[in-house]
């Protein structure tokens, strides 16, 4: 595998954690792989001082209106020229330094998407064996409760078992990604996406990462009308 892996970050009010974020992104070395980076950050419309701390790395920065998160990485999948897109939460939830163990699986014969998984604690465990991996530490039980039923939401829509479909660490080839016809704004895109590559007969494999959940008054943006959503989205893209 050689290229560039393009890095998308869709930021909403993240001063307090995207500093730190893109240190971690910068620091992951992709050379034994083969790999240079690119970094997009699309702040969408942050009232806060997020695109002041952006510009102090070595990224793109890109600034829109509040339109959602959803509309942040539709623009930053737009922009992207890396051979592949990873699209990671702006917050610190999501380890960077599982992008080696996500682009080693997407480099496996077949493969088209790879999703990181908050919740296998087995690499060759199907979505059953690693049931029991249970919710994370400081996790909420809403949010925990709320992402397994979505996958089983999908389950129901899409024929396709998946244990972490709100994970927000994805990594795709980008023309792939491209080529979807993404309409979405909000959280919903990460069921659109889903339910779009299962349609169109794509394998998405999952691999464990780590998580360190934070909480409502950190920051955490999604709620109980994101999972009416995001079922309502698995629903309307199950046919592509």
């Amino acid at each position: 595998m050689t290229g560039t892996l393009s890095v998308v970050i869709p930021a909403y009010n993240e001063a307090r954690f995207i500093g730190g974020l893109l240190e971690r992104v910068l620091a992951v070395d992709l050379t034994a792989l083969g790999l240079d980076k690119e970094v997009i950050v699309i702040d969408d419309g942050s009232k806060d001082e997020t695109a002041s701390i952006v510009r102090r790395y070595p990224v793109i920065l890109a600034s829109k209106p509040n339109g959602g998160k959803g509309s942040a990485v539709r623009e930053g999948i737009r922009r992207a020229t890396g051979d592949y897109l990873m699209i990671q939460d702006a917050d610190l939830e999501y380890d960077p330094n599982d992008y080696v163990p996500m682009i080693r699986a997407l480099e496996a014969p077949g493969v088209d998407a790879v999703y990181g998984s908050r919740y296998m604690t087995r690499a060759d465990g199907g979505w059953w064996a690693n049931l029991a991996g249970g919710k994370r530490q400081g996790q909420s039980w809403p949010a925990y409760l709320g992402g397994r039923s979505l996958s089983l939401v999908a389950w129901v829509w899409t024929g396709r078992l998946l244990s972490d479909t709100v994970t927000a660490l994805k990594l795709f080839r980008t023309p792939l990604i491209q080529s979807l016809p993404l309409v979405t704004s909000g959280f919903e895109l990460d069921h659109e996406i889903s339910a779009r590559l299962l349609a169109r007969g794509k394998r998405i494999v999952e691999v464990p990462i780590s998580y360190s959940p934070r909480s409502k008054a950190e920051g955490k943006k999604i709620g109980l009308k994101d999972w009416w959503v995001g079922g309502a989205t698995f629903y309307r893209y199950r046919k592509g």
